[in-house]
């Protein structure tokens, strides 16, 4: 496991400003795209928005949603509209997860996490693996979030972290010691699972 770098009581805007960092790094590094993948979910979009405010080359960067419901893109459950109306009217390319979609390598996979201990979409019933063959999958969470009844399409734990850096951001004492148990090595969860097999840096957000 990678060593977890813990940012306590972290505001949108800091944890905006430490995505641009790396962003920009990653842009003066060479001259193709950067690619990343972020969450859905309420959390992130405030983030995403004070991020937009930094002033960089946008037409460069490349978004893929680490997890969509498998919902059409103008419905109001679907993260990858959502990130559409973000991050395409700067000039990002916001790509739609397929299961027929080969996965590249992400300079930046940024993630949330259910108190149940799953990233992505990859629920503790779907039984994730780090070996998994597959890149995207569509799955059924089992029990189903009242807020979101629908089946999900996610990336694989092997493609979250085919990442140069994974980032989590959580909050709230349940989620805390959730991920405490797992950084452990306490308990099996999909979290576990990812960051048991991690080896490069993790930092996570509280």
């Amino acid at each position: 496991m990678a060593q977890v770098e813990i940012i306590e009581s972290a505001s949108d805007s800091a944890i905006a400003d430490w995505l641009a960092v790396q962003i920009a790094d990653a842009l003066n590094a060479g001259d193709g795209p950067v690619t990343i993948t972020v969450p859905g979910g309420s959390t992130p979009f405030p983030i995403m928005e004070a991020l937009l405010d930094h002033d960089l080359d946008w037409t460069r960067l490349v978004v893929w949603p680490g997890d969509d419901r498998v919902v059409p893109e103008d419905h109001p459950a679907s993260n990858t509209g959502k990130l559409r109306d973000l991050f395409e009217p700067a000039g990002a390319e916001v790509v739609t997860l397929s299961e027929m979609e080969a996965v590249p390598h992400f300079t930046l996979a940024w993630l949330g996490m259910g108190a149940d201990g799953h990233i992505a979409s990859l629920f503790p019933n779907t039984d994730p693996q780090v070996d998994e063959p597959q890149q995207v999958v569509r799955l059924t969470p089992d029990p189903l979030p009242p807020e979101a009844p629908f089946d999900r399409i996610s990336l694989t734990i092997p493609s979250l972290l085919a990442s140069d850096q994974l980032v989590f951001v959580i909050r709230g004492e349940e989620k805390r010691a959730v991920l405490d148990q797992a950084i452990g090595g306490q308990s099996d969860l999909p979290v576990a699972r990812l960051l048991g097999a991690a080896r490069q840096k993790v930092t996570c957000f509280t």
